[in-house]
């Protein structure tokens, strides 16, 4: 769509879209993070589609907790949205596009440190809200840039949480007591994934272009914009380093790969970096210290998946990614083709295939041995054994879960 005026050309193509000793993948989950007193140590399981977030015990039976409304002000935002010409297309472009013809509504979230709240992003909304896990009401609520939010990292210490705002190009770095913006610094076209690293001193944000649109098309690449990672200071938010995949993938002769960088993880080291990219169902071993592809692992595929690729979710073949304690182990989630995985590092091979519902994120358990995903289509959390690649059980949860985050949550807090 072509359109003269400058404000809906720029809203069609950006609306949508860890310790020395410790891994990445760890920080993201707070899995570090000193336990505040009078608090239980919990999984929280966002319901994109019905603005909830399930909370569930990360022990032996994965039972409920409770469930937390994180959009008490609904109406109020709805109102807005719709009094104002822009935000509406840009709602309604997202809700048809990234939502698959339904609201976004809980992306992704973060307790608080003191375990009382929880910080969340919110897509439709285009903002960052802090509510009390107890009371249920909103602490504070800051908008982004742009017209969508979308994932979040939070710093070892929890005390910041950074959140890419997927039109505005940007991250932005928030206090998470008060929501105050301390910093924030420019990314590539859909800002996405967020890891603290390096002992929390950098964050690394990928950029995964316009994977809204049906153009989707090897040829048509060129149309997906600037896509590569940002590296930023996490103390100063200034760039440090730019990496695009697409030199490194060419010369390691996949010129056929996409440089949209998915979800990814760091190894035990962080010299590796494993990725998944757009439309592949396998793995990128980028080294970050030679700028270089090192291997591509290529994983099983399903019959069933839709030939035409504009039938994919927003691009993925792929898309959720989690590393065991060890740092030996992959945990995939492969969303279009319906299965789940244990991957080994060494070989990059995939293990059993589990059977699931178009999973869309995976996490590790507390204690590193188990992968967590959630299954978008059949609204359940599934955990699989590290060591021996079984599913161990299924959870229900809410509507379209997606992002899964470790946390924490008052001891004597539980609804029905």
């Amino acid at each position: 769509m072509n359109y003269s005026n400058k404000v809906f050309k720029h809203l069609l193509q950006g609306v949508l879209a860890l310790g020395s000793c410790v891994s990445a993948q760890s920080y993201a989950d707070s899995t570090y993070l000193p336990q505040p007193p009078n608090t239980q140590q919990v999984f929280f399981v966002g319901n994109n589609w019905d603005g909830t977030v399930t909370v569930i015990h990360p022990s032996q039976d994965f039972s409920k907790v409770g469930v937390v409304n994180m959009i008490p002000d609904r109406k109020e935002r709805l109102l807005e949205i719709h009094l104002n010409p822009v935000k509406l297309i840009a709602y309604t472009y997202i809700q048809q596009t990234a939502g698959e013809g339904n609201d976004q509504l809980v992306d992704d979230m973060y307790s608080t440190p003191d375990g009382q709240s929880i910080v969340a992003s919110r897509p439709s909304f285009a903002d960052v809200v802090s509510i009390n896990i107890k009371t249920g009401k909103i602490n504070w609520r800051t908008p982004v840039e742009g017209f969508r939010a979308d994932h979040m990292a939070v710093s070892p210490d929890g005390q910041r949480v950074a959140v890419s705002a997927s039109s505005g190009n940007v991250v932005h770095v928030l206090d998470i007591h008060t929501g105050k913006e301390l910093g924030r610094f420019a990314t590539g076209d859909k800002p996405h994934e967020n890891i603290y690293f390096a002992g929390g001193t950098k964050i690394l944000n990928s950029a995964i272009g316009n994977v809204e649109t049906s153009m989707d098309a090897q040829w048509q690449d060129f149309t997906k914009g600037k896509r590569f990672i940002t590296i930023a200071d996490a103390n100063n938010y200034k760039v440090l380093k730019k990496i695009d995949f697409r030199p490194a993938l060419d010369a390691f002769g996949r010129k056929d790969l996409s440089n949209s960088v998915r979800p990814m993880v760091l190894s035990k080291d962080e010299s590796k970096l494993y990725a998944q990219v757009s439309f592949f169902n396998g793995l990128v071993e980028y080294d970050l210290k030679t700028d270089k592809v090192t291997r591509i692992g290529q994983l099983p595929g399903s019959s069933t998946i839709p030939k035409d690729r504009s039938k994919w979710v927003n691009d993925s073949r792929h898309h959720g990614l989690s590393i065991s304690a060890d740092g030996e182990k992959l945990c995939v989630a492969g969303t279009m083709d319906d299965y789940a995985t244990i991957v080994d590092r060494q070989s990059l091979k995939a293990g059993k295939l589990i059977p699931a519902g178009k999973p869309y994120w995976a996490t590790r358990s507390p204690d590193g041995k188990s992968c967590v995903i959630s299954e978008s289509e059949t609204d359940v959390v599934t955990v699989i054994d590290f060591a021996t690649g079984e599913k161990v059980r299924s959870v229900p949860v809410g509507n379209h879960p997606q992002r899964v985050r470790l946390g924490y949550a008052p001891s004597d807090w539980s609804t029905p």
